[in-house]
């Protein structure tokens, strides 16, 4: 019996008492009768040729086709696989099976660029999963088909020679500087010309433009590193024949230093000299900052003014590690005598050309103790000097008010 070509029989079916002879009674049923199936027939693919139409704008891992093989066996006897077996689309395409529909689901696993391939040949196989070894005589239980790929050809916007660039311009550059050229071509055979134009907000300063026709990037403003030391532009392709296809590549435009900034101190410094100092005795340490970057910077040299006369109370001595140090050249200072001495020194970086900035400290004479901390930095009045304690000050007045 064969079930793919009748499923169900009807049986009727008679007994007879008395053996049947005349007079005897009799009585009927009918028995329905269903076939189940087994694997006794294979998959067939309805044609031996198919042809299947891709653009070439399909997203890789979407679903581009469908192709499915017919089984006169049911339930679990007509399950199947698809798989690509030969051809030359093997590593652009992928083929999966959905359980449900039993049909095969190709998948794009590559870009198509129909500028390069306009078509695929792909040799697809339909197998049952479930064999059954009594029909393997009847087998074998697959069947192949070829399936021809046409990549239809989309007009595509501009491609950019690389995903994104970084170019370098000197700070202070002349406006109309060349910063560097971006390069878009129309990927498609038509080769269409290419416009460029950099995206800005309606906010924005403006410190770029770029040729609409050669994709050159000037500078539209003096640049100042020290304020912004990177740009991030988005420049626009568009094709001459479809202007509504557009290409975006970020370009990042890196401002190189140029020494234009004079080193200047650390922040402003409270230095002390005490009233019984040593001659050579270190009283403070100083450094400097650039707001130029490591090679226009560092290293700091510190010096006195040649043309000024040589300073007696202080000096200067650069300790070669942009520090100086500020010493001492006399023995003890008084501040009943002078209170405040300025001292003018320079500064200069290691750049090229160097710069060099002037800078004037303020050193306080103060009273200390014998182990050098500071009592008081104020002038005292002549009788405080001269040794009188308050207690006594206080006593003298005393007396002067009762006399009067």
């Amino acid at each position: 019996m064969d079930r793919e070509a009748r499923e169900h029989y009807s049986v009727v079916i008679q007994a007879k008492d008395m053996a049947g002879q005349v007079g005897g009674l009799s009585g009927s049923t009918t028995v329905n009768i269903t076939l189940t199936d087994v694997n006794d027939n294979p998959p067939r693919f309805p044609q031996k040729h198919y042809q299947l139409y891709v653009p070439e704008s399909a997203q890789v891992g979407s679903a581009v086709g469908k192709i499915k093989a017919n089984d006169a066996d049911t339930g679990s006897n007509a399950d199947m696989t698809y798989s690509i077996i030969n051809g030359d689309g093997m590593g652009i395409f992928s083929i999966s099976t959905d359980k449900e529909t039993r049909e095969g689901i190709l998948s794009l696993k590559k870009p198509l660029n129909y500028e390069k391939k306009k078509s695929y040949t792909l040799n697809i196989e339909g197998a049952n999963t479930h064999l059954d070894f009594r029909f393997s005589h009847l087998g074998p239980f697959k069947d192949a088909t070829m399936l021809k790929i046409i990549v239809g050809d989309v007009d595509e916007p501009p491609l950019f020679s690389m995903p994104s660039y970084v170019m370098e311009v000197y700070e202070n550059a002349k406006i109309g500087t060349i910063v560097g050229t971006v390069l878009a071509q129309d990927p498609d055979s038509a080769n269409s010309l290419v416009r460029y134009f950099i995206n800005y907000n309606a906010e924005d300063d403006r410190f770029f433009n770029i040729d609409a026709n050669t994709g050159t990037i000037k500078t539209t403003k003096v640049l100042d590193r020290e304020e912004t030391p990177w740009y991030n532009i988005t420049v626009t392709a568009s094709e001459n024949d479809n202007p509504d296809l557009l290409s975006h590549v970020t370009v990042g435009i890196r401002v190189l230093d140029v020494n234009d900034n004079p080193p200047e101190l650390a922040r402003e410094y409270d230095i002390v000299v005490c009233e019984n100092s040593k001659p050579g005795q270190v009283i403070h340490t100083i450094s400097a900052t650039d707001k130029d970057d490591f090679a226009n910077g560092p290293r700091f040299n510190f010096f006195l003014d040649e043309h000024l006369p040589v300073n007696p109370n202080f000096t200067l001595k650069d300790n070669e590690d942009n520090t100086a140090s500020i010493l001492t050249r006399r023995r003890r200072f008084s501040r009943t005598v002078q209170d405040v001495y300025y001292l003018p020194i320079m500064i200069s970086d290691g750049g090229i050309p160097s710069l060099s900035s002037s800078s004037t400290l303020t050193i306080r004479v103060c009273a200390c103790e014998r182990d050098g901390r500071v009592r008081t930095c104020h002038a005292e009045a002549f009788l405080s000097s001269a040794g009188l304690s308050t207690g006594a000050l206080i006593a003298i007045l005393l007396c002067v008010l009762i006399l009067l």
